[in-house]
Parts: structure tokens; sequence; C-alpha cells
């Protein structure tokens, strides 16, 4: 049987989420926060996972405050039984799951060289980064994808899950060389599932943001003074947009490819990142 296609949908059919239900992991993030914004913005209702629970009250205040559906999830990506949890409220409030993004990541200031060498590196510091964010991306995509995989009455472009990934995977950056072998290890997994899941109509992509000014990295690019630092400069000349990306600006591309108008896209890698990726820098 052919599966239905949304070829003749409208722009909003197509862009919109408006009766889906999505779940954003690390959604109390400067960007998993702006995407669970976004997705409740297209229309779609929202589970916000993450660890801090204040945080998530919080997120989720603010997107019923703005006439959104959303639903607090506290969760740790790395802890199945409480996205097991986290699964089952979802499903309890809306009997459903359409989308899934997983933003839950980041670095880990011990597996980073600078203050000390690559040979200095704690094993236990390069496993953590790597349990965040590869270990978390699966846990979350079995967990919340077995339910997707069995629930009937898919959207026309099927469902969709979303992985975050970042430059440091394309790209040898130095001093967080564990992040981008993790990120690294993101988009294979995002290729590898796309083939897996496809007999469920599982659509798996990924976006890889250029560099985004946050507080997680905020040192790294800014001195204490408020100017560029060494690295932000030589990141901002490598760029050929001039500056460093905008949370906001990543929102397009994940619900896009959230959506029906991304129905026969799969395995695929988005770069959003002013150029980064494509200049040489000559």
């Amino acid at each position: 049987m052919t599966a239905p296609t949304p070829s003749d949908g409208s722009v909003t059919d197509l862009f919109g989420l408006a009766g889906r239900v999505a779940v954003v992991t690390g959604a109390t993030g400067v960007l998993g926060g702006e995407l669970a914004r976004g997705l409740a913005a297209a229309g779609a209702s929202v589970g916000v996972l993450a660890r801090r629970g204040d945080r998530v009250e919080a997120l989720v205040e603010e997107l019923r405050a703005q006439g959104r559906e959303a639903l607090a999830l506290e969760a740790d990506v790395l802890d199945a039984a409480a996205l097991e949890r986290a699964r089952d409220a979802v499903l309890g409030r809306w009997s459903r799951v359409d989308v899934l993004v997983n933003a839950a990541g980041g670095n880990v200031a011990a597996a980073t060289t600078g203050e000390r060498s690559f040979f200095e590196l704690p094993a236990a510091a390069l496993e953590q980064v790597v349990a965040l964010n590869l270990h978390g991306t699966i846990l979350s995509s079995q967990v919340f994808g077995a339910a997707m995989a069995r629930l009937g009455d898919a959207p026309p472009g099927g469902r969709s899950i979303v992985n975050v990934s970042s430059m440091a995977a394309r790209r040898a950056l130095t001093r967080v060389g564990g992040y981008g072998a993790a990120k690294a290890a993101v988009e294979n997994l995002t290729r590898w599932l796309a083939v897996e899941l496809a007999p469920a109509r599982i659509r798996v992509n990924a976006v890889a943001p250029g560099f985004f000014a946050s507080e997680q990295n905020r040192t790294l690019l800014y001195d204490r003074d408020g100017t560029l630092s060494g690295r932000g400069a030589r990141i901002v000349a490598g760029t050929p947009a001039g500056r460093f990306g905008e949370p906001r600006e990543l929102v397009g591309a994940v619900v896009w490819l959230a959506g029906d108008s991304a129905s026969f896209v799969t395995g695929a890698v988005i770069p959003v990142d002013g150029g980064f990726d494509a200049f040489s820098g000559v």
C-alpha cells in the first residue's frame, strides 16, 4: 500500500503542527527551550522534558499563558524508568506522540582540553559527555519511538524524530574532542535510525547548529569585558554570516522536519550555521 503524501495540502497544513503532540528533551536549555516554544507556536501540544523541575514548570506556565498546550515532564534522559513515566504521562494526556526532539546534551568541562592536555582527560568525564549526548538520545528514541511506532493515525507525512547535533561533529574543533565525537555518533545514529524506523513511518533527521552564544559556551566566546575572545573572533571570521546564531533561528528547520512538508526527508543532517561548514576560511 502506498503511504499518503501531503503534496496537495495547503501551506498551513504543510508547515503547521496543529493537532500533533511533540516532546522536547533538554527543553530548559537555551536551544531546547526555544524549540519547545517554536513547536508550540506552530500548533503542537508540547511535552517539556528536562531534569530541573522548577525550570520545566516555569516554561510550561509560560506556554500556557500564551494559550498553548503544554505538559511538565521532569526526567533525566539517562533514566529509562523516568522516561517511561514521562511517556505514559504524555499518552495519558493526549493519547499520542508525533514528534520527538532530542535536544538534551552538552559538553562536560572536565572533558575539555585547555587547562589539561588530551592525555590527561579523565575517562569518566569522556564517558559522561558521550552518555549525555549519545546514550540520552538513544534512550529517549527507544522509549518515545516505541510509542510512536505502535500508534495508528499517523500524520500524512509520518511521525518524526529530530536529533540535535553540532558543527563539532563535522569539523575538528579545538578543545571539545569528546563532545565532537559524541555528536558525530549522534549523526551516525540519525542515519541508522532513519533506515531502521522507515517501515514504521517514522522519519529521523538532525539539525547541526553552528555557533550560538549561550551560558554554556559564553566563557569560550567572550572575554570578561564582553568583547569577543580570540576563539570567538576566529569563529565569527570563519562564519560567512559574520555573527553567532540566535536560538530562534534554529526553530524553522526543526518545525519543517517535524511536519508534513518534510515527508520525503529522512536520514538528513541540516546545518544551521551561517555558512560555517561551507567556508574554507580562504
